[in-house]
């Protein structure tokens, strides 16, 4: 028997048991007539006490253990004379009658500790070694519960979870495919799924009418933060629904995740459209944590001599309260902030609205005091609060000032990650006009419904249509989205025209689909919802690696395994490819 306990099982009441322990050395210190090791497994850890006056051949043993080393040891549970209560086990140790090494280790690379000397590439080179680290263990413990709650959720109100195949056709559509060589097709490829998009709304044709699967899908698009080249989706379909039946059906399933694993009641989520967002906020993923709502500031700015102002398309304004009192410094460095490549704003305008009732601006040379009042009236400013602008374009003043709006909300502690405020963003536009390629193309994808009471404008004025579509947001984090499904072969015929394809391209593409809607497709919709972001989001990061137990880099390389890697030229003579392209060009 190699352990008849954990490391974070035993209590006080253990007292005088004999037990048997297995796990790694934490760390060990030698107090010359004691030696203390800190065994360590994944459910905590518990002391071990060696004792040179009764058993110093133990002792010395002991003091040879090095960091990771593999032991068990096998002793009687004491309570501590010094107790430890930073950890559960931490009223007792165990004074150990046996010890045996089941495995010596190399000194590690970097310290196997909850704070760490190790950076990120080389946590990510050992990632077997990072993972025994507490902060590890206890996100994809979070994961792992996120997981179980949600498939005990979805089975208690009927769903059925159906696996979809990883090898399927590449689609035009979307982001770029991964795509898989087939050696007994040569020529022709497979594609990783980006989602199972088409096969759950097969499945609503097979008469499945409560699908879901959480389930791997794959994009070969640049990372950040938030983007994995492989992520996981909790990915949904019902049959026979309306918007409202979907909305309904998620919104209890997250307030069901943060009431389980959060231990937080979260009121009904509310509902904003795309357009309100994108007027209110510059965003269709709002946080609604705080307000600096926008602001029109055109109809008390225009027209007085100030050029920047009169020539632009929209002038916006947000309300950053109590900060009246920056300092130029702190002023010059919001400007430098939005002036940044990322943000593109050419300049930034400030109002103070000072204590004393008067005003200072950065464009006091053609706004009077009288001027400056209209300005803290219509944006409904305090005294104390500062006034922030900026115009230009509008569609790009708007992205402008929503990051200024993160920015401020950041530096202000307002964006506390311990709160939750989602909402569901709705009446998206069904499609966007691509400059570049002169042709519209899906807000979300191709299967999606207009909203019923614009399909009569669906040829005649496209770009006014809006979709069936919303989105799961919490924080400024888009969560998931779905939309309710074209389930006519007519439509989603029209749909394809709109978007440029030829009938035979659609066909090719997805005649599989169309065909089935010949055969009593019923009224369907869902959505997927962001696995690893609703991880993230519960365990309080910006970054989903930390939550991903074998993440790639930001280049979509595995440094543990070297990962992509050139692969043997008799793999690629069955495989009909031609390996004398240069490595980073495409083959």
């Amino acid at each position: 028997m190699h352990r008849s306990h954990t490391c974070g099982e035993l209590r006080i009441d253990h007292v005088s048991q004999e037990v048997t322990l297995s796990g790694w050395v934490q760390r060990s210190r030698d107090l010359g007539g004691m030696t203390f090791v800190d065994l360590r497994d994944r459910y905590g850890i518990t002391q071990l006490a060696f004792n040179m006056d009764s058993r110093a051949e133990l002792c010395e043993q002991a003091r040879k253990l090095g960091r990771e080393f593999v032991i068990k040891a096998t002793g009687t549970v004491i309570e501590r004379s010094s107790k430890n209560k930073n950890i559960p086990t931490g009223e007792i140790e165990i004074d150990v009658t046996s010890l045996e090494v089941l495995n010596a280790s190399k000194t590690p690379p970097f310290t196997i500790e909850d704070e760490t000397d190790g950076g990120d590439d080389l946590r990510m080179q050992y990632r077997y070694l990072d993972l025994r680290r507490g902060p590890v263990m206890s996100n994809l413990m979070l994961r792992h519960r996120m997981s179980i709650e949600s498939r005990k959720y979805l089975d208690s109100i009927g769903f059925m979870e159906v696996e979809t195949p990883y090898l399927i056709k590449s689609t035009p559509e979307g982001a770029r495919d991964f795509v898989v060589p087939s050696r007994m097709n040569p020529g022709q490829f497979y594609a990783l799924p980006q989602s199972p998009q088409t096969f759950k709304q097969l499945l609503m044709v097979s008469g499945y009418d409560k699908y879901y699967q959480i389930v791997k899908c794959f994009r070969d698009e640049d990372l950040r933060a938030d983007r994995q080249p492989e992520f996981t989706q909790i990915d949904c379909e019902m049959a026979f629904v309306e918007q409202e039946d979907v909305l309904n059906t998620f919104e209890g399933m997250v307030r069901h995740l943060f009431q389980e694993v959060k231990g937080i009641e979260v009121p009904e989520f509310p509902r904003m459209t795309y357009a309100e967002a994108m007027e209110q906020y510059g965003s269709d993923k709002p946080d609604i944590r705080f307000e600096m709502k926008f602001v029109d500031m055109a109809p008390v700015t225009k027209d007085k001599g100030f050029n920047v102002f009169d020539s632009a398309e929209a002038v916006l304004g947000i309300v950053a309260p109590g900060c009246a009192e920056y300092s130029r410094k702190q002023l010059d460095a919001l400007t430098n902030f939005v002036k940044r490549p990322q943000i593109g704003a050419k300049g930034l305008v400030y109002c103070k609205v000072n204590a004393d009732g008067t005003f200072k601006s950065s464009v006091d040379k053609f706004y009077s005091q009288e001027d400056q009042k209209a300005w803290m009236e219509h944006t409904g400013a305090k005294e104390g609060d500062l006034i922030l602008m900026l115009s230009g374009d509008l569609d790009k003043t708007r992205k402008q000032l929503n990051e200024l709006r993160l920015h401020m909300g950041s530096e202000l502690g307002l964006r506390d990650p311990e709160v939750f405020k989602p909402l569901w963003v709705v009446d998206f536009p069904l499609l966007e006009w691509d400059e570049d390629t002169e042709r519209y193309h899906a807000m979300h994808h191709p299967f999606t419904s207009p909203k019923p009471e614009h399909m009569d404008i669906l040829e005649s004025d496209p770009g006014k249509v809006n979709a069936n579509a919303y989105d799961m947001v919490i924080n400024g984090v888009e969560i998931g989205g779905g939309s309710i499904r074209i389930h006519d072969r007519g439509i989603q015929s029209r749909m394809f025209d709109l978007l440029g394809f030829t009938k035979e391209e659609a066909l090719a593409q997805f005649g599989f689909l169309m065909n089935a809607f010949e055969y009593g497709a019923p009224p369907h919709g869902g959505l997927a919802l962001g696995f690893d972001r609703l991880c993230s989001l519960f365990g309080g990061s910006d970054s989903i690696r930390d939550f991903i137990a074998f993440p790639k880099n930001n280049s979509g390389r595995d440094v543990m395994i070297d990962a992509p890697a050139p692969v043997d030229q008799a793999q690629l003579d069955e495989l009909f490819l031609d390996s004398t392209a240069p490595q980073g060009e495409e083959v």
